[in-house]
């Protein structure tokens, strides 16, 4: 169980140290990391499930992990009430189009019912993704491989976009990541500084509320049009 578990820290470390050095997007931790741990399991003959039993603990801090990004929020609580309506309005709507584009798209090439619904959470984090795919009947596992790559794309893309539109306000920066990436979004925005990650962890958190809220209900009719038709 340790050697597992220490082999994914290390294996993390050096996938964060060598994007760290040359920024290629291949070499993201949460894309990397992944691939290099899938090789030395293969290699060393160990079943996945193995692994899965021995690291599940690191898989049940991301509950608490989520929670610590409500730091920022409360050290800048002044600016968030300020902003609050803006924050309320851009975030719902984020998480409209979040659900919607992408039931759109899957609908647009035929995806299956059941890959459909494992794909619809993609744009929350991980943990709360996951509770959300296990009520609609996804399948969590794929939900999370959909919001890491929807992360890792949102972390590369997204400061890309923000330099070709010119955004310089930090609470555009910050929701913008958030919402679009979530925590590797909030990752990237701390890159910025303190306000961005802010706004940023609380798109992150506030889209995973609104989409508990109603994205459980609108899913289930989006899946109940896509069955009808």
């Amino acid at each position: 169980m340790i050697l597992f578990i220490a082999a994914t820290y290390i294996v993390y470390r050096l996938a964060k140290t060598a994007y760290s050095k040359w920024k290629f997007p291949l070499f993201h931790p949460l894309l990397l990391a992944p691939v290099v741990l899938i090789l030395i399991i293969s290699m060393a003959g160990v079943p996945a499930n193995d692994y899965l039993e021995a690291s599940k603990w690191l898989t049940h801090m991301l509950g608490p992990a989520t929670v610590a990004f409500a730091i920022p929020i409360y050290k800048h609580l002044p600016l968030v009430k300020k902003y609050m309506g803006t924050i309320l309005v851009s975030i719902t709507t984020g998480s409209v189009v979040a659900i919607l584009s992408t039931f759109g798209l899957s609908e647009l090439i035929h995806l299956k019912n059941d890959f459909i619904v494992s794909i619809l959470p993609r744009s929350i984090t991980t943990p709360i993704a996951i509770e959300v795919s296990k009520e609609i009947g996804g399948l969590p596992t794929l939900t999370t491989v959909f919001v890491i790559l929807t992360g890792v794309i949102g972390g590369v893309v997204g400061p890309m976009v923000i330099r070709a539109l010119s955004i310089k306000t930090p609470i555009a920066k910050g929701l913008a990541l958030g919402m679009a990436a979530h925590g590797a979004g909030t990752n990237k925005a701390m890159d910025y500084g303190e306000h961005e990650a802010t706004f940023s962890s609380l798109a992150m958190i506030f889209a995973a509320w609104i989409t508990l809220l109603w994205g459980v209900s609108l899913i289930p009719a989006l899946m109940n049009i896509a069955h009808f038709h």
